[in-house]
C-alpha cells in the first residue's frame, strides 16, 4: 500500500474510532459544504461497496461528509458489470484509489444463501446464488460474511488487475466486515 492509500485507510480508521465513541455522524453535511461539491464537483477519498440493508450507512461508519465517499449499494454486496462500471468510475474519473468492499453481520442475504440455493424468488437468485457461489457451504454467519467479502475483493481485484488507468501500486482493495450491534468494523 502507497503513502496515499495507507493515509486514507487510517482515515476510515479514525472515521470508524469517532462513529462509535459519538451519537451523531461528524462528517461534513453544511449548506457549504454542498455548495462547494456541486460548483467544484465531488472528490472521494475512497470507494465503499456495501450491503443495502438499511443498517449499514457507510458515511455514518467512517464519520464521512457530502463527497468524501464514493458509495455503491446492492443487496449482499455482491458484483457484476454495473457495480464494477461504478468502481471503475470512481478511479479512473474521480481518483478514489482505495477500495473497501464492507460486508456486515446479521446479513440478510447471507443467512438466504446459507439455507436455500436461490430460492423462488424471480430476481433475489442471483443474489443468492453469487453469495452461495462465494461461501459454499458455510454455517457460521460471521466466517461467511468474510467469505463473502474476500470473494468480492478477488472480483474487484481480477477485474482490474491490468487496467490501462492503475498504475502499479496505484490502487489498493481492502475487505472488512462492520457489526451492526457495536459499529466496529473489522479490516479483514
Amino acid at each position: 500500500m502507497n503513502t496515499e492509500n495507507e493515509k486514507v485507510l487510517e482515515r476510515l480508521k479514525r472515521g470508524n474510532d469517532i462513529y462509535i465513541q459519538h451519537d451523531q455522524n461528524a462528517g461534513d453535511v453544511s449548506l457549504a459544504i454542498r455548495k462547494k461539491t456541486a460548483e467544484e464537483g465531488q472528490h472521494p477519498y475512497a470507494i465503499v461497496i456495501t450491503c443495502s440493508d438499511s443498517r449499514v450507512i457507510p458515511d455514518a461508519i467512517f464519520s464521512a461528509g457530502i463527497g468524501e465517499l464514493f458509495v455503491i449499494r446492492v443487496a449482499g454486496n455482491v458484483l457484476d458489470n454495473h457495480q464494477l462500471g461504478s468502481v471503475e468510475y470512481a478511479f479512473s474519473h474521480l481518483d478514489a484509489n482505495v477500495i473497501v468492499m464492507l460486508g456486515h453481520t446479521k446479513c440478510g442475504a447471507i443467512s438466504a444463501a446459507q439455507s436455500s440455493h436461490g430460492g423462488t424468488d424471480k430476481f433475489i437468485k442471483y443474489i443468492i446464488d453469487d453469495i452461495h457461489e462465494a461461501i459454499g457451504d458455510e454455517t457460521d454467519d460471521y466466517k461467511a460474511t468474510v467469505l463473502n467479502v474476500k470473494h468480492g475483493v478477488n472480483i474487484i481485484k481480477n477485474a482490474f488487475h491490468d487496467h490501462p488507468d492503475i498504475e502499479d501500486g496505484e490502487l489498493d482493495v481492502l475487505g472488512a466486515v462492520y457489526d451492526i450491534e457495536t459499529g466496529v468494523v473489522e479490516w479483514v
